[in-house]
């Protein structure tokens, strides 16, 4: 097989170029920006408050052990919140029109643990290109003891992992600010990128940035937190766990899930789709009448919508929603969308459970 991907070409008159046309048409007839509006202006302030808060009342306050792990359940949540609703629109270039603004806010994915850089090539470049494509996208790969795609290697373990999965999610944030981001560094290929050569800025952000979170959330805690140096380790891990499930569950809800597919290019490295089509039919929306839901999780519940509009700011896609769908109808293409959060919950299970079974058939 062919390591080079390609997918199927374009014309003028397809449903992306309807698509694109079409969401001009609403931004230029509303008079809106593409980028951040009030509401967006309120999340950023009151997520960043939020964590500041949390952290000083942690750190600062003679708090009951109760107390203490409730705040680092509420700093584990936040993080992840920071990371979806801010740094992952920053990064995309999405949150603002002016780049600094957007280079200046990616540093809070730094912040949280995380490294901004990295993630830009590992999902604005390889995930949003190859999404769901066994071999590329690493994201579908990138939980130990889980077969996320019918084309991954069926163990015996994995007939319960519909059981044990949610457990593993709660590790993943803490194996990526100790472990994935150094990995991924320093990896000469992720998917089909060329990893070898980074700004040296890079190398000195990565460990700088690492350091600033150690102390931050491990040094200073065990300094100024009134508690056992266990207890403090032990709020640590709940902070990360909090974190990793709700970052873990926003992705897997919109592409490991039985609506979505998992194709495979030819041996010539052909994909029968062009690449909307094949982001329409890897990815998938949850919850899109939720307005609590799309709050918290950055819009990702419109993962379609931010698939195909990567640049656009999330506080906007649930208008753009409703044309994105009825322009799929029209070109008689599937639009993926679980009506409810626990229904997204269930369809994951459930596709869990196909993939750990047996071998199910992979769509194209």
């Amino acid at each position: 097989m062919s390591n080079k991907i390609r997918f199927a070409k374009a014309t003028d008159h397809d449903f992306y170029s309807t698509l694109n046309k079409r969401v001009d048409e609403y931004f230029s007839l509303n008079k809106l920006s593409k980028n951040a509006n009030p509401m967006m202006i309120f999340k950023v302030f009151f997520y960043l408050l939020v964590l500041i808060a949390a952290y000083l009342v942690l750190i600062l306050n003679s708090n009951p052990l109760w107390v203490q792990f409730m705040l680092w359940m509420v700093l584990g949540f936040f993080t992840a919140f920071i990371g979806l609703n801010i740094s992952h629109d920053a990064i995309h270039g999405s949150l603002s029109r002016h780049k600094k603004v957007n280079s200046f806010l990616s540093y809070t994915f730094n912040i949280i643990g995380a490294n901004a850089y990295m993630w830009s090539i590992m999902h604005n470049i390889v995930h949003h290109t190859y999404t769901n494509i066994q071999g590329h996208d690493e994201d579908i790969a990138s939980v130990p003891l889980l077969r996320m795609s019918p084309h991954q290697k069926l163990m015996k373990i994995h007939r319960y992992q519909h059981l044990y999965a949610l457990f593993f999610y709660g590790f993943g944030s803490l194996s990526w600010v100790f472990v994935k981001d150094y990995v991924k560094f320093f990896k000469k290929k992720i998917g089909n990128y060329d990893n070898k050569k980074h700004p040296r800025i890079e190398y000195f952000n990565l460990f700088f940035f690492k350091l600033v979170y150690y102390t931050i959330f491990l040094v200073l805690p065990l300094i100024f937190i009134n508690a056992l140096w266990w207890q403090v380790l032990l709020g640590f891990f709940v902070l990360h766990f909090c974190e990793g499930i709700t970052m873990a569950v926003i992705f897997m809800l919109a592409h490991v899930v039985e609506e979505t597919h998992f194709p495979l290019p030819n041996e010539n490295g052909n994909l029968q789709n062009s690449w909307a089509v094949h982001q329409l039919y890897t990815t998938a929306d949850f919850g899109r009448e939720n307005n609590l839901l799309s709050f918290f999780c950055g819009g990702l519940n419109f993962q379609v919508e931010h698939h195909l509009f990567p640049r656009i700011c999330h506080v906007h896609y649930k208008p753009i929603s409703d044309i994105v769908k009825k322009t799929a109808e029209e070109y008689s293409l599937r639009y993926n969308a679980n009506p409810s959060f626990r229904g997204a919950i269930l369809s994951h299970i459930r596709l869990l459970k196909k993939l750990g079974n047996k071998e199910i058939a992979a769509v194209a």
